[in-house]
């Protein structure tokens, strides 16, 4: 508890001075590498294509993906309501606001009584001449109060009010981003669960062709019992295998419709046709990690909320010092007739200076500060550790998508060499020199070496898009604002 007299010198110099109590806030410093470890690596890519980070999913050459991408913008609604927290918040701005300024009202009233002459005023007003048990009251007044800012506590909750929508208006930046990351995965992994579909029905006919040559060659005596049971067994795990990619697959586009803001089922008909996997574009400017907190619109959220807890302090400390306001009330009031109303002996007026001050509840207040203190730590630790996960995701999306391009390479060049294999054994075939099975067993296995490469392939495409993400693509960082109000008072108490 602070003691009294301290506290009384500390308030009339306050009033003296108008100045803003709390701390001021400053963005804080966060340490960052200058560049990105898997920079270099993702630069010696080989991509057909280059993407730029404002309209990334252009440079994966598939006009359908830009379609869907579109439509999610304008109709998800995930973003609706990021929107209308955005309305809320502004909300909360203008009522911030419109604390520092003068409030008024008018208020007006008639009202009619009836007098009892059973009271001891009334038994004396009926003695009186022309006493008349009904009468009338009529009153209008103009009240007007303001409340004297005068250590800047509103000044600080409009601060944090600030903050706060700044924050919603990123939020949403943030929100776009990760509505258009989420359709673009969904939508490769739709394009991947198709080939797949495509290379595991394609085994199954394989499989089937070598079971029924193996059936011909039993029945003949030429094949042993437990060939029969093997191809079975492989064709059984084959033809399970569809199934599982069937339900993935409308897994997928009931997922990628929910993200475009419509009913499970709306674009099925637009997806039936299949499409090959988008190919990861080459990433056109990763900027540096430092560049990364004004890029990513969750950083600039996290920091805006900082922001808003530092101002709540000012707000806290400002209730050891008293709050003064001004009141006034100008009207007219008469007993008479409303005719009498606006006359000149009707007319009052007030004014009131007031005066309200938790002198004995410093110990509450106290409470309440360090409150806030605990919640600015909070979301300074947040802010921190939200700066080291953006850059973790940008490294992460980088190491990814290097190394499952590597691996989609060098599976294509299995697949190359399966299919020349492949190739080679039915020519064999033709020529009396190989079997039948063996041949059968070349396709199967260039098959699943194919269904490899497309797994690396989609991982490769979707590593490309958590890049982009993890960038803040997407975006433009002026479309906030993300800087702290410029006209903090300097000479807080």
């Amino acid at each position: 508890m602070l003691p009294t007299s301290p506290v009384i010198a500390l308030s009339v110099a306050g009033l003296l001075a108008g100045c803003t109590v709390g701390p001021d806030y400053t963005r804080p410093t966060v340490s960052t590498q200058e560049k990105y470890i898997g920079l270099e690596a993702v630069n010696q890519r080989h991509a057909t294509a280059h993407a730029e980070l404002l309209t990334w999913w252009e440079g994966f050459g598939d006009p359908q993906l830009t379609r869907f991408i579109t439509q999610a913008l304008q109709q998800n609604l995930d973003l609706a309501q990021a929107s209308a927290r955005i309305m809320q918040a502004r909300a909360g701005l203008g009522a911030a606001n419109a604390a520092l300024l003068p409030s008024g009202n008018i208020s007006s009233q008639a009202g009619r009584a009836y007098q009892s002459v059973e009271t001891p005023l009334g038994r004396v007003l009926s003695s009186t001449p022309d006493f008349d048990r009904y009468g009338n009251a009529y009153e209008a007044n103009l009240n007007a109060s303001w409340e004297l800012d005068v250590f800047g506590g509103l000044r600080r909750g409009k601060e944090a009010a600030l903050a706060e929508y700044q924050a919603s208006e990123a939020g949403v930046a943030a929100t776009r981003l990760a509505v258009t990351a989420q359709t673009a995965d969904i939508y490769i992994t739709v394009r991947e669960l198709q080939a797949r579909l495509d290379v595991a029905r394609r085994q199954v006919h394989t499989q089937q062709d070598l079971l029924a040559t193996i059936n011909r060659l039993y029945d003949k005596g030429l094949a042993a019992d437990l060939q029969v049971r093997q191809a079975e067994g492989a064709l059984a795990q084959v033809q399970a295998s569809v199934p599982v990619l069937q339900t993935a697959l409308d897994t997928a586009m009931n997922a990628l419709d929910v993200m475009l803001g419509s009913a499970p089922g709306t674009n099925r008909a637009i997806l039936a046709e299949t499409s090959a996997i988008p190919a990861a574009p080459q990433i056109a400017a990763t900027g540096t990690p430092g560049e990364l907190l004004r890029r990513r619109p969750d950083l600039i959220v996290a920091e805006r909320r900082l922001a808003a807890s530092n101002a709540r302090i000012g707000v806290a400390v400002a209730e050891y010092y008293p709050k003064f306001s001004l009141s006034g009330l100008l009207g007219s009031a008469t007993t008479v007739s409303s005719g009498h109303l606006f006359s000149g002996d009707a007319s009052q007026s007030s004014g009131v200076i007031g005066l309200r001050w938790r002198l004995f509840d410093f110990g509450r207040i106290n409470a309440q500060i360090n409150q806030a203190k605990g919640q600015e730590a909070e979301m300074l630790a947040a802010y921190r550790l939200a700066v080291l996960r953006a850059s973790e995701d940008v490294e992460n999306a980088f190491s990814a998508l290097v190394n499952h391009e590597e691996q989609a390479i060098v599976l294509k060049q299995g697949v190359d060499s399966l299919s020349r294999a492949r190739d080679a054994a039915f020519a064999a075939y033709q020529h009396g020199t190989l079997s039948l099975i063996e041949v059968l067993q070349a396709d199967e296995s260039m098959l699943r070496a194919s269904d490899t490469q497309l797994q690396a392939q989609a991982e490769s495409a979707r590593a490309a898009v958590a890049a982009f993400n993890a960038l803040g693509g997407g975006w433009q960082p002026g479309d906030t604002q993300e800087t702290a109000p410029s006209q903090h008072n300097k000479g807080g108490v």
